[in-house]
């Protein structure tokens, strides 16, 4: 078991590095990220980031972990809405305007893949999972009858298709959109998909 001192020397290092990692891919976009310039930044050795890092995986998904709590943040505003389908598309504007904000962050969640075709760890897993309940309750009161498994794979059909919007619209290389345009196309699907939805669950079954 590590004395008091020498866990808060790892804490106060892990800190540093996460912090120092966060801003680099903020600046300088994921690729930018490297060990050895971590290292000079924190005036550590590159030995001492593994002792507090399995390797640069383990900073990586530490730091996306912040940006995944961030947007959980910015998601959980649309709970103040009382419409269900007005919620979706706070939920939908609450993301785009994340992104917008925070580009390299943002696209950091989707370029990261694991060295050796290996899995994220399950903690990483279920904060991933946690945005979804955002979107998942809103859906419940708007299907009532959509049972708990076709509801979870609803709203990430729903998050893919925003998620699409997004993407597209703030590349500038592909189909780039002014921010109020593509708010505005972000609210139409979401509407058009809501209404959608409230007409199939009125819809008597046969």
């Amino acid at each position: 078991m590590a004395r008091p001192a020498t866990a808060s020397r790892h804490e106060k290092l892990q800190t540093a590095l996460l912090d120092a990692a966060e801003q680099v891919i903020a600046m300088q976009g994921l690729s930018a990220l490297r060990a050895r310039a971590l290292a000079d930044q924190v005036g550590c050795s590159v030995g001492a980031i593994y002792t507090i890092f399995p390797d640069l995986d383990g900073i990586i998904l530490a730091v996306n972990a912040r940006t995944l709590t961030d947007i959980d943040t910015a998601l959980s505003g649309a709970n103040e809405v009382s419409d269900p389908a007005s919620q979706l598309v706070h939920l939908a504007h609450a993301y785009l305007a994340y992104a917008a904000g925070h580009r390299s962050r943002w696209a950091a969640l989707f370029q990261h893949t694991m060295a050796n075709g290996c899995s994220a760890p399950d903690w990483y897993a279920r904060q991933q999972e946690a945005a979804f309940s955002h979107i998942e309750a809103p859906l419940a009161r708007l299907c009532p009858d959509l049972a708990p498994q076709p509801c979870a794979l609803l709203a990430r059909s729903l998050f893919a298709a925003v998620h699409g919007m997004v993407a597209l619209g703030l590349d500038e290389k592909v189909a780039a959109m002014p921010l109020p345009v593509l708010q505005d196309q972000v609210a139409t699907v979401v509407s058009a998909m809501a209404r959608g939805l409230i007409e199939s669950a009125a819809t008597p079954k046969s």
